[in-house]
């Protein structure tokens, strides 16, 4: 079963998606936001890294921990977004690879759709 480590700054939400992806067959931790990112993936020796935070700044701050990690650098991320057009651009100047952008309002089987093709 594929570990994922969720990083949601809200609570209600965060419940919803871990449901939605345990019921697409994913194990699931789930976190606040955090700069202590790449010791939660190496603790919960996680598969794949899903971010959802209030602002794509506190997301990107996250996913550029995670990618100058030397381990980490490869690690699939889904980052949940109200801003794609600026997400895509800024993942676009970094050349970021495995990396899926869903735009909100979003479903739970939009991540999992997303996780699934990243961890293909």
């Amino acid at each position: 079963m594929r570990r994922i480590l969720l990083i949601d700054d809200t609570p209600e939400i965060a419940e919803l998606l871990s449901f939605a992806l345990r019921d697409a067959g994913y194990e699931v931790f789930a976190a606040g936001y955090t700069v202590s990112v790449n010791e939660l993936v190496v603790e919960q020796r996680a598969d794949a890294l899903v971010l959802d935070c209030s602002a794509f700044d506190m997301s990107e701050s996250l996913f550029d921990a995670v990618r100058h990690h030397q381990d980490h650098a490869e690690l699939p991320v889904v980052i949940i977004t109200d801003t794609p057009e600026e997400a895509d651009a800024s993942l676009r100047s970094r050349k970021a690879r495995k990396v899926s952008l869903i735009p909100k309002p979003f479903t739970g089987s939009q991540v999992a759709r997303a996780l699934g093709q990243l961890l293909e």
